[in-house]
């Protein structure tokens, strides 16, 4: 059962579907406030499959108070803390109304990319219109109950004069720092209180004034509960840390179904989204905001990034070079099976298709690590280069796509990557070649003798590579490390065979001959003894096509050194080398020596 459905179990969808979810602009939204939207996202949009009539709501938390600095931004809004976030100003240079629709604005705009479709609210508008006026009152004349269950529940005690709501001070604007202590069902008592808050210092006005209309607001364990019963809510999930026991979601659950005898929302419990193992802080800089990564990721990677762990385990997010490409290629292989694999698992596929922005059906993948190579070869047009490998002129969808991930690889270049996640085309072979082994060496000049009759086209070129490492042999990853050395100054890169295609066959094979090569340390480092040799022949005995031996004297530079090379074709096509090295006799001496092979 994929996560969606998992979660959606037990729901009522017999009538309209409310999902809610929303966000206190307090500061820059970091790329984690995704997990919760695009999570509730994966739930309408599994409940609009099912022709549920669904409505997906998200708000905006302005009437929340202002309690912090946001970080970086200097002391602009210090004279504000305390104040209702949409009461604050907006940053000099801004164009919106004000702090809350500052940093809301921006989020929401993400919203559009990543297709994720909701209707926005905003609390001031809640509180002002009268929308909440009932819950207030029922909410302040159940005081008791909420002190009691704060008490069972939290184990947190409120003093019998405590109610749960503050209001906007008359006399600073202040609403972080009242504190109501009685309500006659009209008007509330309060205190402006200077030592409510350690982040913001009240002015010690006293007064009474009516509760109604956005003169306050609930503390946001009761206003969930007002929102739920109002709304009402039929599915709010929470991240980890409001969904402890006795925490902030169990709290307003067991206030919903005392005050008003209904029962909370169904609830999707999701993880934190880390950056390197980091939980996220919008206050003290750490991760990376919304806004930027959206500018940097294409929407259905950061959809993937945030849908394909399941909604209870955490998230994590790395700009490296390898987790990057990693990711690319994860959802690129979901998209080929997708459509070409009968088999693929249903739930990944469904997986697949909720990152999707729209559906936009079969096409072909441009791979992302080699647009990140290709950008840093700049005599080469990246568009051009993939239509050669595709074998035709891409479509408006394929272009759009590869467009996307060329100006994501541009900003991790420019942005996140280390110097050594750069790749770039060595004019010379680089002094780092020295450091290959003698196997290593063995295969780039394999490789080099095979290039003259090779397809010069990517696939055929890949094939190639791996037909050079078996019949040199060398392990694959060794043998892919060499030529990215040789080349890049690297150990490590996109498909090896799409990087040769788009170099010149002369150039290519000339660098792979500049490798100094001593034939007899290559020879010896992958002879193998002809006891083993007889054993590889005898198990894939059912696999060769055609076997012959061939036997090469070292000379005058090692006398009587030899070796007998079996070079064996199985059935598939695919090509090995076995190597057996005699120290003395020659040629003859390495004849004797393979006869049994």
């Amino acid at each position: 059962m994929h996560w969606t459905d998992e979660a959606l179990q037990g729901l009522d969808t017999s009538k309209p579907v409310i999902i809610n979810d929303s966000k206190t602009p307090s500061g820059r939204a970091h790329v984690g406030a995704l997990r919760g939207v695009l999570i509730h996202d994966a739930a309408y949009r599994t409940l609009k499959e099912r022709g549920v009539d669904a409505h997906y709501r998200f708000g905006c938390d302005d009437y929340d108070p202002v309690d912090e600095i946001p970080f970086g931004q200097g002391e602009i809004w210090r004279q504000h803390l305390g104040k209702p976030l949409c009461n604050a100003p907006a940053p000099p240079g801004s164009s919106a109304t004000d702090m809350a629709d500052h940093f809301i604005s921006e989020f929401w705009s993400v919203f559009a990319d990543l297709g994720v479709k909701c209707e926005f609210y905003r609390m001031r508008d809640i509180y002002r219109s009268g929308k909440f006026n009932e819950a207030i009152d029922r909410i302040l004349r159940a005081a008791p109950t909420v002190r009691r269950i704060y008490k069972e529940v939290s184990n947190s005690d409120r003093p019998d004069n405590w109610y749960p709501f503050q209001t906007i001070c008359e006399n600073c604007g202040r609403i972080g720092t009242t504190e109501v202590t009685d309500y006659d069902g009209k008007e509330v008592t309060y205190e402006c209180r200077p030592d409510l808050v350690e982040w913001a210092r009240g002015c010690g006005h006293r007064g009474k004034v009516s509760p109604f209309d956005g003169r306050g607001k609930m503390p946001w364990k009761l206003e969930w509960v007002a929102k739920w019963a109002t709304f009402p809510v039929a599915v709010e999930g929470a991240g980890e840390d409001h969904n402890t026991k006795g925490g902030s979601r169990d709290v307003a659950a067991h206030c919903l179904r005392a005050i008003y005898g209904l029962e909370p929302p169904l609830n999707i419990p999701y993880g934190f989204v880390l950056v390197g193992g980091a939980k996220m802080s919008s206050s003290r800089g750490v991760g990376v905001a919304a806004r930027d990564v959206a500018n940097f990721l294409p929407p259905e990677i950061l959809r993937f990034l945030m849908l394909r762990t399941p909604p209870r385990r955490q998230a994590n997010f790395e700009p490296t070079y390898e987790q990057l490409v990693k990711v690319f290629n994860e959802l690129d292989r979901a998209h080929y099976k997708a459509y070409h694999d009968p088999k693929f698992n249903a739930d990944e596929k469904r997986t697949y298709h909720l990152c999707e922005v729209v559906p936009e059906g079969d096409f072909f993948d441009c791979e992302f690590g080699l647009v990140l190579a290709l950008v840093q070869m700049p005599h080469l047009d990246v568009i051009r280069e993939f239509e050669k490998i595709k074998g035709s002129s891409l479509t408006d969808v394929e272009l759009a796509h590869l467009t996307r991930r060329i100006r994501a690889a541009q900003m991790f270049l420019e942005n996140y990557a280390t110097p050594e996640e750069r790749m770039q085309l060595q004019q010379t072979l680089p002094a780092s070649a020295a450091e290959l082994t003698p196997a290593q060496r063995g295969f780039l000049h394999t490789l080099a003798g095979l290039l003259d009759s090779a397809e010069w086209k990517g696939e055929a070129l890949q094939s190639l590579v791996f037909d050079a490492a078996r019949m040199t042999p060398i392990e694959q990853p060794r043998a892919f490390a060499a030529l990215y050395r040789v080349f890049f100054d690297k150990t490590a890169g996109p498909k090896a065979g799409n990087l040769l295609a788009f170099l010149d066959r002369a150039w290519v094979k000339k660098r792979l001959m500049e490798v100094p090569l001593d034939q007899v340390e290559f020879w010896r480092a992958t002879a193998e003894p002809a006891e083993k040799i007889a054993q590889w022949l005898a198990d894939n005995a059912a696999a060769v096509a055609s076997k012959s031996v061939t036997t090469r004297e070292a000379g005058a530079v090692a006398p009587g050194v030899a070796v007998a090379e079996v070079l064996v074709t199985m059935t598939d096509g695919k090509r090995h080398v076995k190597r057996l090295l005699v120290e003395s006799g020659g040629a003859e001496g390495a004849k004797r020596a393979a006869a049994g092979l």
